[in-house]
């Protein structure tokens, strides 16, 4: 009987695990097109500034636009495509790194890694405002203009 009551406690358990890492870990609301709020962010002398992000669906996978600047005033994009899983997926357009990777780390934010050669150069959190309508990225690195806050405006 005892195994028995151990046992069904345990299904509840990590059914109820499994339901609450599935709202944990439903960041939809990230989707959409966001623009860099200049006035709210701390860009370091040097840094690419990223002007317009883009979260879409591509199938069972998110994929990520970026359109800026570089410390040149030359246009960049970059694109990245993959899961929040925390695996490393290429990233094209971007010289400083050749792969990201995002976890979730709660309801209204990731953790990301960016890599060069399979070795970290960035890592970062990307938070999202409790209201939906803005979300900050923190990012530090190897170089000084790698180490900023963005602030983004949902559109």
């Amino acid at each position: 009987m005892k195994t028995r009551t151990i046992l069904a406690s345990l299904v509840v358990f990590l059914c109820g695990a499994v339901v609450g890492l599935a709202a944990e870990t439903d960041l939809s609301k990230f989707m959409g097109t966001w623009k860099l709020n200049e006035g709210k962010s701390k860009l370091a002398p040097g840094a690419t500034k990223i002007t317009s992000v883009t979260y879409a669906t591509s199938g069972d996978s998110i994929k990520i636009t970026t359109d800026g600047m570089d410390k040149d005033g030359k246009p960049t994009h970059t694109e990245w495509t993959g899961k929040f899983d925390g695996k490393d997926y290429p990233a094209t357009g971007e010289t400083e790194y050749d792969s990201r990777s995002y976890t979730p780390a709660s309801h209204h934010s990731l953790s990301m890694n960016m890599k060069k050669g399979g070795k970290t150069v960035v890592t970062g959190t990307v938070n999202l405002s409790s209201d939906g309508k803005s979300r900050t990225v923190v990012t530090k690195g190897s170089e000084p203009s790698m180490n900023n806050t963005a602030v983004y405006d949902k559109q």
